[in-house]
């Protein structure tokens, strides 16, 4: 047998997953990330994040049963959007990697708005760029001199098996400025004092060769294969992100095939013959092959239900709900005053009144309006220039709620079912069988 594997280091934790074959599950892992991780006994201190991940990774092939190990063909990682590290020559991380939601970039932003395009990503606090003026500016003289690479978490966990620096794929890219539309650098950003940091980019799933004889492992070098159990022969494969990587799990591939997230917060992801762009509201558009994932994200969702309901009481009052009539209490779900998308306005009140007595008159009243944020949501999509929607899959832990398929289902005008895949990892195991172009060449 052969298999692919894909490698998922999201917020809390990483796992494995092999695909046979077939493409089925062979062999899934999970590691959490350690809860004491802080340096020393100072708990201002930061968390040792490549330690943490260095020894995920060996825990994660370490628990893979051998004969699937040897049997892999071929693998790639995915990592946090966003989150990224400064290396030397060696590789040696120089600072703490700064993480995905890490937003001291708004220091450097006065500078960054002179310099990018009005409509750049980079202009976000959060956004690659931002983080690596952030290093420029305030890490000490000879730190910064020794820096060579700017590396995403998904680059070096690659780095751990092909042993090349500098390499990078265009979904983590974007968050860096690259042009995914030109597939390359913009001049502005070519011009800068950082480019020469700026990693080489690729299509995810591009092969970067097999796993190295001598690849690295902290500051020493050993034998890759022999450290992870994997054969030599096996390919590295450019990865992606941890989001994107989900909706490859799900499976869809037609334009006007959506994927929305139901956790803590409402995600949309639309598969789109166009790009669409829209940064006062947080969309952009990720390349997969021909096609455009047009994305955006609300801050309604499922925390705002646990706010009020906990999950049995959730299910069990949701089985009391009627499968017809809709009470268009015209409720906005939100904890707190603002609302990114498809609302830009970090003022934005919540509206849950009037409240009903009975519980599960006003569950129904927030899973209708969430229902309709939704639907709104792919509407603006569609009115900037997206691929009309066709089918809805959904992920996260709202997916299960029958009744509330069928609220939805009612308000956006489309079948919506469960993804048959949602862990991040099979998404990423399907890429490291190749690139996008042909699964998504529209």
């Amino acid at each position: 047998m052969i298999y692919t594997l894909g490698l998922d280091f999201g917020t809390s934790g990483a796992r494995a997953i092999a695909l046979d074959a077939q493409g089925q599950i062979a062999a899934q892992v999970r590691v959490p990330f350690g809860q004491n991780s802080a340096r020393t006994s100072d708990r201002t201190q930061a968390p040792d994040w490549v330690g943490q991940w260095r020894q995920a990774l060996n825990q994660l092939l370490a628990e893979i049963p051998e004969t699937i190990r040897q049997g892999t063909v071929a693998i790639a990682c995915n990592g946090t959007s966003g989150t990224v590290l400064l290396c030397d020559a060696t590789g040696e991380v120089i600072a703490d990697p700064l993480l995905y939601n890490d937003d001291r970039g708004q220091s450097v932003g006065a500078i960054l708005a002179t310099i990018a395009p009005p409509e750049s990503l980079v202009l976000s606090a959060t956004s690659s760029l931002a983080k690596l003026m952030w290093w420029r500016e305030y890490l000490p003289a000879q730190d910064w001199q020794r820096g060579r690479y700017l590396l995403h978490q998904a680059d070096w966990l690659a780095y751990q098996f092909h042993g090349r620096l500098g390499l990078s794929d265009y979904h983590n890219a974007l968050k860096l400025g690259y042009d995914v539309v030109a597939l390359a650098y913009p001049d502005w950003m070519q011009r800068l004092p950082e480019a020469r940091l700026f990693p080489q980019v690729v299509a995810p799933g591009t092969d970067w060769g097999p796993i190295s004889a001598m690849a690295p492992l902290g500051r020493s070098l050993t034998i890759a294969a022999a450290q992870y159990g994997l054969p030599t022969h096996c390919r590295v494969r450019a990865g992606t992100t941890d989001s994107i990587a989900a909706f490859l799990a799900s499976g869809a591939q037609q334009p006007g095939e959506a994927v929305t997230s139901l956790g803590s917060t409402l995600v949309l992801k639309l598969l789109s013959r166009t790009p669409v762009t829209d940064r006062r509201r947080g969309i952009y558009s990720h390349r997969l092959g021909n096609l455009w994932l047009v994305g955006g994200a609300s801050n309604t969702g499922g925390a705002v239900l646990q706010h009020f309901f906990t999950s049995d009481e959730i299910e069990r009052l949701s089985r009391t709900l009627p499968r017809q009539s809709a009470l268009n209490l015209d409720y906005y779900p939100l904890l707190q005053p603002g609302e990114r998308f498809p609302i830009n306005d970090p003022s934005y009140p919540p509206r849950l009144e009037p409240r009903p007595t009975d519980p599960a008159l006003f569950l129904q009243g927030m899973l209708e309006g969430i229902a309709r944020i939704e639907a709104q949501g792919y509407r603006q999509l569609q009115e900037l220039g997206a691929t009309p929607l066709t089918r809805v899959w959904t992920a996260g832990g709202g997916a299960q709620n029958a009744i509330w398929a069928k609220i939805r289902q009612d308000y956006l005008g489309v079948p919506v079912a469960c993804a048959p895949e949602t862990e991040a990892a099979v998404g990423t195991a399907r890429l490291a069988g190749g690139p996008l172009q042909s699964a998504y060449s529209g």
